[in-house]
Order: C-alpha cells, then structure tokens, then sequence
C-alpha cells in the first residue's frame, strides 16, 4: 500500500492552501490596480505640465535642453569663434554673457523673450531695471547686472567711436592728425594711418623708428595691420628730422612698393605724407601718386 502521508498530512494540505490562497489575492490585487490606471484600462497621459517639471518640453524642442548638449556649430561661445561675434544674433551675444538658462529655456531661448518683450530694441533693453529683470525665471541680480553693463558699454562705445572717427580724406588732416606724434623727433619714424571707405580713421601704427636720414618699412607689414583691423584705405607717413620736405630716392622707391602691394590687396592707396615741423609734402597732391 502506498503510503502518503507526507504530502496529504492535514497540517501540510493547510500550509498548500494558504500559499495558493495568497497567489490569488495578489494576482486579483495586480488586476485591480491595473484597472484603477485609467477608465480604459491603459496607462494615464502625461500632461505638458507634469514633463515641464522636469525640465523637458514636452515637443521635444531643441530649446529646453541645456546649451552644452547641442551640436558645437549652434552653440554660442563656439559660434563666435568661428564665424565672429558680428555674426550671432543679440540673443546668442546676450546668452554667452548670462550662461545658462532655467529648467524649461536654454540661455539663448530666455534672452529671446526677454528681448521679444523690449520689441527686440537693445535700448529698451538697457532701460530696465535690476529688478525688472530679475522678475523672469533663471535671471538673478548678477545676471541682470551683466546685462546692464553690457548695454551701458554699447552706448559709451557708439560715444566714443563718434568723437573718435576724424576724418582723414585730405593731406592736410593727415598732417594734422600726425603732427603731434612726431613734430620733436630728432630721429625718422614712419606710420601707417588705416581708414574705412569714409576715410574715418580706424587706428595709426608706428611702423619703424630709425636713424637720422632714414628708416626701414616692412610693406608685409602695412598689409598685415589693414587686413587686421578690415581697413580699406591706407596711408603712410614719416618725418625728416632735418626740416627737408623734398622725398628721397629711396622715399619714391616705398611709395611704389606700398602701391603695388595695396593694389594687389584691392586696398586704396591714399597718400604718402612727408611731415616737418610747419610743413609737408603729399605724394598726391604733387601728382607723384
């Protein structure tokens, strides 16, 4: 006779039946809360809102996502690098100053509003207030504080450049503008004076400080400053210690050279000026040019 005892012992039949009991009641608690999901039955939809919280716009726009995760030739700082500041919009200029943005906009999408707000006018901009700004979300004192600054340096810069641009289109300016620089020198130096299409001037360079009767000049480097600093006119200059305003052999021979180079450069030869104390001589104005 079989014996089986061991599995069919009424204490051990029980331990059985309470297990399967409670196998049940979790899979009938499983399907309750399933059913508790939605009417349906399928998972709830997630709302703008709740992805918002987390810093993701639910469109998958490029614009909450931090500035570090986009591609490097849509980023700012790398930007202007690479193509120059002129090239970024006020926004991406304004969003290198700020940094970073809030949980929802990236830096460049914050300065966007902001910027919509103030009808996209940098002087509108630079009229508001510390407080004012740091009414919107991810702008704190400090970054409204660098926003005013650099709304204040534009306008000391726009300043500045109007008392600062002479004009230079004629030989007399030049020798103006030239004179206190080298009216006491008792050795030769020369200069380039570098224009803009205007013949505003953008910046003089001492090219060379030499002896008493003359003084090197690097054509390569009259060049180099134009190109440097986008000037499309050039003039040179240097003085003659000895009050002599009569140009040299070697003086024509410059001249020539620094023609030849300008004109290769799509660059416009002004003038060479030859300044004494009370006088000058013009390559131009003496047809020599």
């Amino acid at each position: 006779m079989w014996r089986v005892k061991e599995f069919y012992e009424p204490e051990d039949f029980k331990n059985e039946t309470s297990k399967a009991g409670n196998i049940e009641n979790k899979e009938q608690n499983e399907a309750h809360n399933t059913e508790s999901l939605s009417p349906s039955g399928s998972l709830p939809t997630v709302g703008k809102s709740d992805v918002d919280n987390i810093g993701v716009c639910a469109s998958g726009g490029r614009g909450s996502f931090p500035i570090t995760s986009w591609a490097e030739d849509d980023r700012p700082r790398e930007k202007l690098t690479r193509i120059g500041a002129e090239n970024l919009s006020n926004a991406e200029l304004l969003a290198i100053l700020i940094g970073s943005g809030n949980t929802n906009e990236s830096a460049v999408d914050l300065m966007k509003r902001i910027l919509k707000d103030c009808d996209n006018n940098l002087g509108t901009l630079g009229r508001k207030s510390i407080s004012e700004l740091s009414q919107y979300n991810g702008i704190g004192e400090a970054k409204a504080i660098s926003i005013l600054a650099a709304c204040e340096l534009g306008k000391r810069r726009e300043h500045e450049d109007k008392l600062e641009r002479l004009d230079l289109s004629t030989p007399d300016s030049i020798y103006t503008h030239l004179l206190p620089k080298i009216r006491d020198l008792d050795v030769e130096e020369a200069y380039v004076v570098l224009m803009n299409n205007n013949y505003k001037h953008i910046k003089t360079v001492r090219l060379s400080h030499g002896g008493i009767t003359e003084t090197a000049v690097d054509v390569r480097l009259i060049i180099k400053e134009a190109v440097l600093c986008n000037a499309t006119v050039v003039a040179i200059a240097h003085n003659h210690p000895s009050g002599n305003i009569q140009p040299s052999g070697y003086d024509d021979q410059i001249t020539q050279q620094v023609k030849r180079a300008c004109d290769a450069m799509r660059l416009h030869f002004l003038d060479h000026i030859i300044v004494t104390d009370g006088a000058y001589f013009s390559y131009r104005e003496s047809g020599k040019l």
